[in-house]
């Protein structure tokens, strides 16, 4: 019961920026339950970083799918992003991975 319980309340929000097309990251998937589930998922399946940060989902879950985040979540999704790079070899990789099996509706 305990673990049903942790699994319907697992948060998970996918977010994406390009610098050339976005003026800031945008939310491109969220969830909970199994939803976060099969987001946590995919990243995992595309060796795409997570990092945990319960308090900052609370916020984000908050937001629009395909919205931009606001000004007043800059500075705390920039050191997700500046975690997500730094791990990374290959930023271009990590997009397209995440472009490919977020949007792709098999």
């Amino acid at each position: 019961m305990a673990n049903e319980n942790n699994l319907n309340n697992q948060k998970a929000v996918a977010l994406k920026y390009d610098i050339q097309r976005d003026s800031a990251p945008v939310v491109t998937a969220k969830g909970q339950g199994e939803t976060a589930k099969n987001i946590i998922k995919i990243a995992q399946e595309n060796e795409i970083p997570i990092k945990k940060d319960e308090d900052l989902i609370e916020l984000l879950s908050q937001l629009d799918i395909d919205k931009e985040i606001p000004p007043s979540m800059f500075k705390a999704v920039a050191e997700i992003f500046s975690f997500i790079y730094e791990m990374s070899k290959n930023k271009e990789e990590i997009n397209k991975k995440i472009e490919n099996k977020v949007f792709n509706k098999d």
